[in-house]
Parts: C-alpha cells; structure tokens; sequence
C-alpha cells in the first residue's frame, strides 16, 4: 500500500505542474483519500461532446499500479461503452505505465471513437451498429447539452 500511495503523491504532483499544459483534463484528488479521485475532461471537438465538461470518478485500488483503477462517468453520456466505462486498458491491457492522466487521455480518445460491438449502452450502440450515425450523434449532442454544458440564464 505505501508503494501505491508514493506513486499517486507522485502523480498528484505531476498533475499539478501539467495544469496550465493540458486544459482538457482537470484531475482533482479527494483531499481526506489519496484512493479516490475526480476529473473533469473537455469533450473531444468535432463530435457530439464538444462543449461538453464530463465528470469521473476514480476508485484507484491499494495495489495500484499493478492493478486499474475505477473509472466511471458522473455526468450522464449517451455512448455505448460508458456506465462503468469499457476500455481494454481498465481491463485485460492495464499496464503499471498508465497513469490517472493517460487513462482521461484515453477515455477522451474513446468518446471520440465509440466502440458499438460490445456496448454497455444498448441504445446508442444498436443506433452505431444500424448504420444510424445520425440518430446516435442527435442524442449524444441532446445528452452533451442538458447534462454537461453549463447553464444559460
């Protein structure tokens, strides 16, 4: 545990410097637990989230980083691998080089690149896998603007 908690003072630190670099991503570690984290991510532009800020949580495990954390989206999203969110590196493809930051990299890169063959939203992936680029892109922008823009007036 002691290893664990020094790697994530380490990225915590290193996140600090990255601010002002890297404004898509906003990491927030809880201040009474060094496992559990926040972040707040741009929605990647040119698809239905741009505009959006997207919340996650992070449960990171004692034994990271040799094992993932949890990631999961706060801000309500319509995407087929969102919910608890279904990336192969939180899975099978986790390596100890992956840090809290890349893993955001990589959910951004996600959002942008939907994978609708193994969706945990039904939904939106029927809509993908149909051929329904349209239908799938007006609920995910419908989604984008009542759940992760700021509101007007």
């Amino acid at each position: 545990m002691q290893a664990s908690r020094a790697r994530l003072f380490k990225e915590y630190k290193e996140v600090q410097r990255e601010k002002a670099i890297d404004s898509d991503i906003q990491l927030v570690c809880d201040d009474s637990n060094i496992f559990k984290w926040t972040a707040l991510i741009k929605g990647p532009s040119e698809t239905p989230f741009e505009g959006g800020v997207f919340q996650l949580a992070f449960s990171v495990p004692e034994q990271y980083p040799l094992q993932p954390p949890q990631v999961r989206f706060l801000t309500k999203i319509f995407h087929p691998n969102t919910g608890e969110i279904c990336l192969d590196i939180l899975k099978n493809a986790w390596s100890p080089a992956w840090t809290l930051q890349s893993v955001c990299r990589a959910i951004i890169a996600l959002m942008a690149h939907p994978e609708a063959d193994s969706p945990l939203n039904c939904d939106s992936g029927n809509l993908l896998r149909s051929g329904d680029l349209r239908g799938y892109q007006s609920m995910a922008r419908m989604y984008t603007r009542l759940a992760a823009m700021p509101k007007k007036g």
